[in-house]
């Protein structure tokens, strides 16, 4: 039983937790429009894997964000460093809310748009960390585990308001939504900011730092002691590699990859979507307490890397089960008329240009552009060397063409004619252009989801105490926060940018699942092999 002094401290660490995470996701789950709004200037592959990676620069300077702010929380303190991320963080989401579009400014409008995501990533960078050392040095023996559960709910508490939020605007203002609207949910968290700051104000610092600075036993240098001593790095990178990156793509892919794969690859319409996976979030999060509470009694390791391999093991029946219920119309269309195109190799490039300067005018490229932006999956097989690239739907054959030659003028009316004789064929073989609502079996859908984010509460639920035990006290918050955020920064957080890239690289819509689950599986063995369990230790 939590009593009541303790049930503070872990609300207000957790609910201004859950309002940082709310202003982190409304990017990722606008991403769509993003890079419609602010990567107007290139192909649609090509803006949404921008829009993608814009996404990722938040995640990638997050390590950074852990070293200063989490020697800022060695050095001064708990409370008053998350209260100075959680401003950061409000104001920056704030900004992208008035921040004009590519259509206004040009090439000004993304590059601002980076620089606040990477103010975004700093401050989470700080944030985490400081909660969960907070609610950890709270936490009596033996519920250490079921204390910090409550601060891993945030984050999926965080998409799910997020998501609420945006639905509740398409609703409101319509097909306005696309063009201002989507701007609403970013205004609004400078509410939440205030409510979060006033809420952080009312803590005192943690019972564990007040003995530490009263007895003079603070580190002077809490970077040099935890990365400049092999005995404390040791553990920074055991703690990375055999626990926090396989968390992380198992936490991304679950709640991110998943929505991704359902409005992009899948082709459902964004507002079902989102119900859907907001429908999976509210069944899956008190999972993330039950864990957490578990890890008490059994160990944070057992149910960490079991979540890891489970999920490794299910990932590929999991998401084709998605595609049979989400859209049968692509699963039955692939199993009757199946694409492939037929190429030389030496003539398809990864179509990747994130400035907008390239021409991608092979016969290949020019067909596989094509089938990237209809969204439907495809397979390769090798032509003759110098052969003209052929795009084979079923038992037609739809040959593409060699742009090098031809002069730009003449080139968008064969690329059109080609685009158009294409997606003919497309439609007769059934493909469609988008899920039908119809035919989407909705319970079955949820159930899928659902069991994705169980799988979240279980690598995620024990993970905050598995790594506040693993450092001590006087250089915690730096130790624990720079494996964290290098897992969930870096493997997590590229994770949807590299597996949407692969999947148009290959044209199988499944291939990006095989960058999570490497990560899971290698996370378990080392994890396994190398890394303690130290639940009963006393946090020193």
């Amino acid at each position: 039983m939590i009593d009541r002094a303790h049930r503070r401290v872990i609300f207000a660490s957790s609910l201004g937790t859950v309002f940082e995470w709310y202003d982190f996701y409304l990017y990722g789950s606008l991403a769509a429009i993003i890079s419609k709004q602010f990567f107007a200037g290139v192909n649609e592959t090509t803006a949404f894997i921008f829009a993608l990676l814009a996404f990722a620069a938040g995640f990638a300077v997050r390590p950074f964000g852990a070293i200063v702010f989490g020697r800022l929380g060695d050095m001064v303190g708990r409370k008053h460093t998350f209260l100075i991320t959680i401003v950061i963080m409000g104001i920056s989401t704030a900004l992208v809310g008035i921040l004009p579009a590519y259509a206004s400014i040009g090439v000004a409008a993304p590059i601002a748009l980076v620089v606040l995501r990477l103010l975004q990533g700093l401050a989470l960078g700080g944030e985490y960390g400081g909660a969960a050392t907070y609610v950890a040095e709270h936490a009596p023996p033996g519920q250490r585990g079921l204390y910090t559960s409550w601060i891993q709910t945030t984050a999926t508490l965080g998409l799910f308001l997020s998501l609420l939020v945006i639905l509740g605007c398409r609703q409101l203002l319509g097909p306005q939504f696309e063009t201002w609207g989507w701007r609403v949910p970013f205004l609004l968290s400078l509410i939440l900011l205030v409510v979060s700051v006033y809420i952080r104000l009312q803590l005192s610092e943690s019972p564990v730092f007040v003995e530490m600075k009263s007895t003079g036993q603070t580190s002077r240098s809490p970077l040099m002691d935890s990365f400049g001593r092999w005995d404390n790095l040791r553990f920074v990178l055991l703690a990375l590699l055999g626990a926090t990156a396989g968390q992380a793509v198992v936490w991304y892919c679950g709640q991110f990859y998943s929505l991704f794969f359902l409005t992009q690859t899948l082709k459902v319409d964004a507002q079902t979507a989102n119900l859907l996976v907001a429908g999976a979030l509210l069944i899956g999060t008190p999972f993330f307490v039950v864990f957490g509470w578990l890890s008490d009694r059994i160990g944070r390791k057992k149910i960490v890397l079991g979540g890891c391999l489970l999920a490794a093991l299910t990932y590929f029946p999991l998401f084709s089960a998605l595609t049979h219920f989400a859209n049968p119309a692509i699963e039955q269309a692939g199993q009757t008329s199946p694409i492939v195109v037929v190429a030389d190799p030496a003539d398809c490039h990864f179509q990747f240009d994130p400035i907008g300067k390239a021409r991608f005018v092979s016969s290949c490229d020019i067909a596989k552009s094509a089938l990237a932006k209809a969204g439907v999956p495809y397979a390769n097989e090798a032509a003759a060397a110098g052969a003209v690239a052929v795009v084979r739907v079923g038992a037609n054959a739809i040959p593409s063409f060699d742009g090098r030659p031809i002069a730009p003028a003449e080139f968008k009316p064969r690329g059109d004619a080609f685009g158009k004789d294409l997606t003919a064929a497309l439609q007769a073989a059934g493909y469609p252009p988008s899920a039908d609502p119809s035919r989407i079996n909705k319970p079955m859908v949820l159930l899928i989801l659902s069991v994705l984010v169980i799988y979240v509460t279980m690598v995620y639920g024990p993970i905050a105490a598995w790594l506040v035990e693993l450092f001590p006290a006087r250089i915690r918050y730096t130790s624990m926060s720079l494996p964290y955020h290098v897992g969930n920064g870096w493997f997590g957080g590229f994770l949807p940018t590299v597996s949407f890239a692969l999947v148009a690289l290959t044209g199988d819509i499944y291939y990006g699942l095989w960058y999570p689950i490497v990560v899971a599986v290698a996370t378990a063995l080392i994890g396994a092999v190398f890394l303690p369990d130290k639940r009963d230790a006393a946090l020193t």
